[in-house]
């Protein structure tokens, strides 16, 4: 499942590659995946994508099960439940799991606080994806589901809102309240070939599949697999780093990892050696920041006076804006709303671990919708900012109050390739 840029496209084509190679057949893989990389005239290699600095093309073969305006959120849900018809477009490729069949699910995107980002409107909530886990499981149809999340604040999705029971073990890229980290960056080490200017791959994502595919032999279990991807992830607890975590039915992690993605023969008599496969990236790029990375590498290489060097920097100062704009709205809301020393304490909360980020997530939604309608989209930079929202829920502000302060805070509507006229509205 992806609906991000040009790394996280790379990160699903590569886990259908590695899935293959574990023996599934298509049959038995669903894939969501935008699919705008591959042929798009930035890409350096037409028709290639590479998800490390000398990794082979992960896009060849990769079905296209639900691409483009089919990648929504309604669609994923329908194929986890096998509700064909639920489906509006697509190949119609479902989960038709039975009772005693093991699920594993990977999704991979943009992320804030509580929310997944999608290439289609609205955005996927926590509340709403916890809901169908507990209809698949109510259903009988699965015996074991693994999830794996990479997105920022991806721990807020999972945090005081799965329970055990479900038989599903879930992991995350981050905690709730942190990024996620793309690498394989311009500028890191390793860098991506020079041709290339954008990130190639997201940390957690690059470390799960690279390690699993080392250690891809029936007496690894997901639990070694996890420190492995853990210990990487956190990149020496460096600033370019984030924290793995798990939820659910832990003890699921005991699990073979062949029970997931299958096996791969030749390495059947493979010794488990305790280190990483490749080594770790001296730096990472926040994920969150990984299109300013591309934008701003993309001016830097085009030359003096061409189109291609205006064009670029135009795509950084209307992201640089766009930013501002949803900051500064943002913060102008909260001081409305609570006063100007209070409103920054609001906007900055964040609740003890093991809680929810909301208790009511159709406020949060409102509010959401509320801000959009008068401030514009707040896109996939915008997401970080789902946490001060669910405050202000959570602190009892509704609709109307929200009406009001929106409409004194943004006066005007932004028009930019930003705003939600083009990009819809995230709920």
């Amino acid at each position: 499942m992806d609906t991000g840029i040009t790394d996280i496209r790379a990160d699903v084509c590569h886990a259908y590659q590695l899935l293959k190679k574990g023996g599934l057949k298509d049959e038995n893989i669903i894939v969501f995946m935008y699919d705008d990389i591959a042929n798009n005239e930035e890409n350096p290699r037409p028709g290639v994508i590479i998800n490390s600095p000398h990794g082979g093309d992960v896009y060849k073969g990769v079905p296209k099960d639900y691409t483009g305006e089919d990648v929504t959120v309604g669609n994923f849900f329908a194929a986890i439940l096998g509700n064909k018809s639920a489906l509006t477009g697509g190949s119609g490729k479902v989960l038709d799991s039975g009772p005693n069949d093991h699920i594993f699910i990977y999704y991979a995107d943009h992320g804030g606080p509580g929310v997944l980002g999608m290439p289609t409107s609205p955005y996927l909530y926590a509340d709403d994806l916890i809901d169908v886990l507990k209809k698949k499981h109510a259903s009988g149809t699965y015996k074991s589901l693994v999830f794996y999340l990479e997105a920022c604040e991806s721990g807020s999705i999972f945090e005081g809102l799965l329970p055990e029971g479900l038989n599903i073990y879930a992991t995350t890229a981050s905690n709730a309240e942190e990024s996620s980290w793309g690498t394989y960056c311009p500028g890191d080490y390793p860098s991506p070939p020079p041709e290339y200017e954008t990130c190639l791959g997201d940390l957690y994502s690059v470390a799960w599949m690279e390690d699993s595919r080392t250690f891809f032999c029936r007496p690894i279990d997901i639990m070694l697999l996890h420190f492995q991807v853990k210990s990487r992830t956190s990149n020496g607890n460096s600033p370019y780093g984030s924290h793995v975590m798990q939820y659910g039915d832990v003890p699921l992690s005991k699990d073979m990892l062949f029970m997931y993605m299958g096996t791969n023969p030749a390495n059947d008599n493979f010794s488990f050696v305790d280190r990483n496969a490749i080594i770790p990236p001296v730096k990472a790029v926040n994920q969150r920041d990984a299109d300013l990375v591309h934008f701003w590498d993309k001016y830097r290489k085009a030359p003096e006076g061409s189109m291609r060097k205006i064009e670029a920097e135009k795509q950084v100062m209307e992201a640089m804006s766009h930013r501002m704009h949803v900051d500064n709205s943002m913060k102008l809301i909260a001081k409305l709303l609570f006063g100007i020393n209070k409103g920054t304490e609001v906007l900055t909360a964040v609740r003890p671990a093991g809680q929810p980020l909301v208790d009511d997530w159709n406020c949060l939604k409102t509010l959401v919708r509320t801000f959009e309608t008068y401030c514009g989209s707040l896109s996939q930079y915008g997401m970080k900012h789902m946490r001060s929202v669910a405050n202000m829920c959570n602190a009892g502000i509704g609709k109307d109050q929200m009406n009001e302060a929106a409409s004194q805070a943004c006066v005007t509507f932004p028009t930019s390739p930003w705003s939600s006229l083009q990009k819809g509205f995230s709920a």
